[in-house]
């Protein structure tokens, strides 16, 4: 009498095989994602500055100068890094009073993303550019 043999379910190879080419996938994958999430940061980094443009053209309004609008104290705007979960410090100067620049400098408050790449607003009196640094370099 023949014994039959259960001939279900996978063998230990084919599972071997399995894992390997999993981890080739997430290997490729994984950099790529986190460079997105880190780019998609850049977009809260977009909005907190146009919020602070928008304070101080305010300001602006009332002084005829920018130079005494550097300042949260001076806006009718909170500093936005004291938010939860805020992905970057922000800071304002005001070198004459036509010209300012805005600056959102990444932080390491989750321990995760290049510490110190910014993201930067600069009106010179007559056009109003966007720029990045490092993982915001494409920022425009």
């Amino acid at each position: 009498m023949k014994l039959k043999r259960n001939q279900r379910g996978f063998t230990l190879l084919e599972i071997i095989i399995v894992i390997i080419i999993v981890g080739v996938l997430a290997s490729l994958a994984l950099p790529r994602f986190f460079r997105t999430v880190e780019y998609s940061r850049g977009t809260e980094a977009l909005t907190n500055i146009n919020a602070i443009r928008q304070s101080m053209e305010r300001c602006y309004l009332q002084r005829n100068a920018y130079t005494g609008c550097t300042a949260f104290g001076n806006l009718d705007l909170e500093d936005p890094t004291g938010s939860p979960n805020q992905h970057f410090t922000y800071g304002m100067t005001a070198p004459t009073s036509t010209t300012y620049t805005i600056t959102a400098t990444r932080n390491t408050r989750d321990n995760s993303g290049p510490a110190g790449d910014t993201v930067v607003l600069t009106n010179n009196g007559s056009t109003i550019t966007r720029s990045g640094t490092g993982a915001f370099s494409g920022i425009q």
